[in-house]
């Protein structure tokens, strides 16, 4: 049974939550909050497997409780987000600070149900299952200055032998900014490749994950556009809604974007990226599947080992949910496995040797 504490401001929004619990067997709702004060007072003798945190609230927001939270009484969090610019840099902001998910919410209470009702209770059975301790430590600290970061449009002028070289592609899901952060504040601005990046997320909140990378790291990060072109130097991140492939016009990889049917409840999917990376670089081509529920990603690194490409995936001891890189570990299509504070290294021995 995973005992929930439901933290919203909202009277409607907490009995239409309070209503979803009830109705499935495996969930059993122990209180409500009406803010985060109360909230933090709460969990103290409750003790709840899972909080659905809402980000804006009156006394102590979702961000201000959170951090509490994870300092004096860590569990997993859902944070429930609205679908705007200043929600999206709440939910990343509330990421950093341990909270293992987020479901995206539009405005009006009665639609937020129906159109994430599935969403809440999937990502809420996975934040039971979570590995806490993960979520408690802060990001690994960058080792790269990020002072001499060239610009994007400064990269157009490389030569098209860099451009021609490797690629680095990276998939991840649940517990995914958090690792990417570690991953990509890790890696020198002159890393001889491009780098593309499948986040599950929706649209909106791609592009404030890319600045908020963008602003940490020594690369130059942005949300992928169709027909941007790969280069040196450069992370691509597909934006929320959109598959992100990859195809090869006059000599130079570049970027293609679609809106074919998710894959697997997702759009963008790893697995298509993957595989057209496979495609276009073969053996040239590196893949790395991070944390995440489910099994995207893995008949992508299968398709980048068939080329005789090199796979990467983030060992159990650091993924805050171990489903993606496990699937892609029992298909055997995984060279090396390593923590995610070792990835950036492994990425550039993969890329340099």
């Amino acid at each position: 049974m995973i005992r929930v504490l439901i933290v919203d401001d909202s009277v409607f929004m907490r009995k239409l939550l309070t209503d979803l619990f009830a109705e499935e067997s495996d969930y059993l709702v122990v209180d409500t909050a009406r803010n985060g004060r109360e909230a933090i007072d709460k969990i103290r003798w409750v003790k709840p497997d899972v909080i659905t945190l809402d980000v804006e609230m009156p006394v102590l927001n979702g961000i201000q409780a959170l951090e509490t939270i994870m300092r004096e009484n860590p569990t997993p969090v859902v944070m429930i987000s609205s679908l705007t610019q200043t929600g999206a840099e709440a939910t990343l902001k509330a990421l950093e600070l341990g909270a293992v998910d987020f479901v995206a919410k539009a405005k009006g209470p009665i639609a937020n149900i129906s159109n994430v009702k599935n969403e809440i209770l999937m990502k809420c059975r996975a934040a039971a299952k979570v590995n806490i301790k993960r979520l408690i430590q802060r990001p690994y600290p960058p080792t790269f200055s990020s002072h001499s970061k060239p610009a994007v449009s400064s990269l157009a002028t490389l030569s098209d032998s860099l451009i021609a070289g490797k690629i680095v592609a990276i998939g991840a899901s649940t517990g995914g900014p958090r690792a990417l952060q570690d991953i990509i504040t890790n890696l020198p601005g002159n890393l001889p490749c491009g780098i593309l990046v499948v986040q599950h997320m929706p649209p909106g909140f791609t592009k404030s994950l890319a600045e908020r990378l963008n602003s940490l790291s020594a690369l130059a990060v942005k949300e992928a556009e169709d027909n941007d072109i790969v280069l040196p130097g450069l992370v691509l991140i597909a934006p929320g809604d959109y598959h992100m492939t990859l195809t090869r016009e006059r000599g130079k990889p570049i970027i293609k974007l679609n809106q074919n049917p998710p894959i697997g409840g997702h759009r963008p999917a790893v697995d298509p990226m993957l595989e057209s990376v496979a495609q276009v670089f073969g053996n040239k081509a590196i893949g790395v599947i991070l944390t995440g529920m489910g099994h995207d990603g893995s008949k992508g690194l299968r398709a980048i080992k068939d080329q005789h490409g090199y796979t990467i995936a983030e060992d159990q001891s650091t993924a805050v949910v171990f489903g993606m890189p496990k699937a892609a570990i029992e298909l055997g299509v995984v060279d090396k496995i390593a923590p995610v504070t070792g990835i950036a290294a492994e990425i550039v021995k993969a890329v340099t040797n």
